[in-house]
């Protein structure tokens, strides 16, 4: 299959330094002015002293679209790259115990806040410019040390604000009530990373606080639809963005849930996958967190629709995904497929048949990957009830 990975990526290069040229003196001081949308970032590396801090981009207005993955539907890739290289990162080293304390008070108060907040920081250096567009990590503009961080015009959003001063509410509860609330995931993620909630606060790495809000609140909605009455026929569900093929296929049965995903490396095909029934998953899934990612997209579609079904998910991941940008998407991208208008099939296999054809993976090459697959297609559509 042809790949233009190394165009995407030279293109958005040039973007890159077409946005240098505009504001390479403001990238280049040792100090920035801007808005924050509002975003904070928490690192993995050097756990459990962490690298703590906003991200600002040089220019003051309305910049929720920079850190809003929620309204990022229908963008391009080079786009979304774009929006996360004009944020510049300001990073301290903080214990992750540290969750009080002047700047971490300060970040938690942006965190809380209902609108983009005026931001001036001052680097211990320049930050530096170079970015990294390798295709295995998610990139990320200029970083630097901060030596002082100012914010103001700080809005409380008041549903964050009241599990904020709540210490008798367990995690779990307080990212359960957020997401009742309306609060958009990402937001509950930042609150949960910058050590907001719960009893025993901690801050917590930003790529283990999206895995653990999807896996909190999908966990949930599966106790809901257990309770629900099963669905009578085969159902397909597609969509397609950012070089990635979503199918969605939901059968009548009890919950169990499968996600395989194939990839091409080198122009050789991979696959991984994994599965669960009502009991959840035992292990730490292969796919990482687009497994979590993926499963609460389809429980939303199956809790608002008070039905249960059995799903399987199949995502083609194509050259076309030059740059991956988070897990956010694959949510997203099945958040939109539930939307769309599906196909229907009165047996499992031919559900299968029409999942494939959306893709240029066969059914059996799905089939031969998946863990639970081949068990269900062999049974009849009356076994399911």
């Amino acid at each position: 299959m042809p790949s233009d990975s190394q165009e995407i990526r030279h293109s958005i290069l040039m973007k890159w330094h077409e946005t240098l040229s505009k504001y390479g003196n403001l990238f280049s001081s040792d100090s920035i002015s801007g808005t924050t949308p509002p975003s904070v970032f928490v690192g993995s590396y050097n756990y459990p002293k962490v690298f703590v801090g906003p991200m600002v981009p040089p220019i003051h207005g309305d910049t929720t679209l920079l850190d809003s993955p929620e309204k990022w539907i229908g963008k391009s890739l080079e786009e979304i790259v774009n929006f996360r290289l004009n944020l510049i990162r300001g990073t301290r080293k903080i214990s992750i115990d540290a969750t009080e304390g002047r700047y971490i008070e300060n970040l938690q108060e942006v965190t809380m806040s209902s609108k983009p907040i005026d931001s001036d920081l001052v680097f211990t250096k320049s930050p530096s410019s170079n970015i990294s567009l390798d295709g295995e990590s998610a990139p990320f503009g200029p970083m630097g040390e901060i030596k002082s961080a100012k914010f103001s015009g700080t809005s409380s959003v008041k549903s964050v604000e009241k599990v904020f001063y709540d210490h008798d509410l367990k995690a779990q509860d307080a990212v359960l009530n957020l997401y009742n609330s309306g609060i958009e995931i990402s937001k509950i993620q930042k609150c949960f990373s910058i050590g907001m909630l719960g009893q025993k606060r901690k801050i917590v790495p930003t790529k283990w606080s999206i895995t653990a809000t999807d896996d909190i609140i999908s966990n949930s909605l599966v106790e809901n639809i257990l309770d629900y009455s099963l669905i009578d026929i085969c159902k397909v569900f597609t969509y397609g963005h950012l070089g990635n093929q979503f199918s969605v296929v939901l059968f009548p049965h009890r919950w169990v849930f499968e996600m395989i995903e194939a990839w091409y490396s080198n122009g050789i095909l991979g696959f991984g996958s994994d599965s669960e029934d009502a009991r959840g998953i035992d292990h730490p899934p292969v796919i990482a967190g687009a497994y979590f990612a993926a499963k609460l997209g389809v429980l939303e579609y199956l809790s608002k629709n008070n039905i249960q079904a059995g799903v399987v998910i199949l995502r083609e991941i194509r050259p076309e995904y030059a740059i991956p940008v988070g897990v956010w998407q694959v949510r997203e991208g099945i958040r939109e497929a539930m939307k769309q208008k599906p196909l229907t099939a009165d047996n499992f296999d031919n559900a299968l048949l029409i999942a494939s054809q959306k893709m240029s993976i066969g059914k059996s090459e799905w089939i031969s990957h998946g863990k639970i697959l081949d068990v269900i297609r062999q049974k009849s559509i009356v076994d399911y009830f």
